[in-house]
């Protein structure tokens, strides 16, 4: 099955569904949250309403940075975490997947549209500065130095000098065998989630020439990867969240898995806990000091279908289909 087709009808579905249903979890989300043992808690202090399917998110300072698909860029004030509020939007052609932030620049991956670079020194006023034009599907980016990594459903791995902003330029491309979902780079190794294949690891200490060294089947589609450590965390779908030890980046072994209720679309590690955007079994909190006996720390179910986390500081800023953004305090 296309994974891009399947998120694409679910969440659709959801939208122009019974909204009777969506108010009844709004109302009864605070009541969802389940505490967990060793003093670790989640609470929900903030919650922005925003339409449609949000499909990434980044936060830098004080600004949440969400991609809501339809709708393009939104520019999310998070100083009061109770309060968020938006202050900025960016639209443009095509379908907002994935938002990298870097610096004063916002990278956005859009479907069928390639890779918009955005201005957002005024994040009140952000401008559309640089296009990279792509045939096909790109779903994530990640910046690093002058490179900017676009993980694009038919091409794979393509990597894009961003040293100008103004005129970003293709310089290299790996493909891979299936569908590029979501890339995490560290130490001149990109990280790719391939969809029905697994864990493709990509040599890009040339960006010119990237190779890939290693991969990891997995049980289910690789959808979301992060990388801490000599661990990369993959959010495995229906498999849940499986921890791959990739210290020899040529040899992958996993190393623990934790079994989510839902379907795991996205994670993000913060010191010894991984967070899981679990679909519509909400957010899930991990402890992973020991990767190979990962432990459920916490719990916050939330309305709709949660696919995309991250952690900044004592919050995790989460977003997805009916989801909105909605913002924890994390307490250990």
């Amino acid at each position: 099955m296309n994974i891009t087709a399947r998120r694409q009808g679910w969440s659709r579905a959801r939208w122009h569904g019974n909204s009777a249903g969506c108010l009844l979890g709004i109302c009864c989300y605070l009541l969802l949250c389940t505490p967990a043992p060793h003093g670790f808690s989640l609470t929900e202090t903030g919650f922005l309403d925003i339409q449609g399917w949000l499909d990434g998110i980044a936060v830098s300072g004080n600004y949440a940075y969400v991609s809501n698909y339809d709708y393009g860029l939104r520019i999310i004030d998070v100083s009061n975490p109770q309060s968020p509020q938006e202050i900025g939007f960016f639209e443009t052609p095509g379908s907002a997947e994935g938002v990298f932030v870097a610096g004063s620049y916002a990278y956005v991956a859009y479907d069928e549209s390639g890779l918009r670079i955005v201005n957002v020194a005024d994040p009140r006023n952000p401008q559309e500065i640089g296009v990279l034009e792509a045939p096909e599907q790109t779903r994530g980016v990640f910046v690093s130095g002058d490179y900017a990594y676009v993980a694009d459903e038919a091409r794979g791995l393509w990597v894009v000098n961003v040293s100008n902003p103004q005129s970003p330029q293709e310089v290299g491309i790996c493909e891979t065998p299936g569908q590029a979902e979501c890339v995490f780079v560290a130490d001149s190794l990109a990280y790719v989630a391939a969809d029905r294949s697994g864990l493709r690891i990509i040599d890009v200490s040339n960006p010119q020439n990237p190779q890939e060294i290693g991969f990891y089947d997995m049980p289910d589609n690789a959808l979301g990867v992060f990388v801490a450590g000599d661990y990369a965390y993959v959010a495995n779908d229906a498999a849940g969240m499986r921890i791959i030890n990739v210290s020899d980046p040529r040899n992958p072994k996993e190393a623990g898995l934790y079994d989510t209720p839902d379907l795991a679309y996205g994670v993000f590690v913060s010191g010894d806990y991984a967070y899981v955007a679990d679909g519509a079994s909400g957010l899930r909190a991990v402890n992973v000091s020991n990767p190979e006996s990962p432990q459920e720390a916490g719990v916050c179910d939330t309305p709709g279908h949660v696919q995309a986390v991250f952690v900044s500081g004592d919050y995790a800023y989460v977003t997805g289909d009916h989801v909105g953004l909605r913002v924890f305090r994390i307490q250990h």
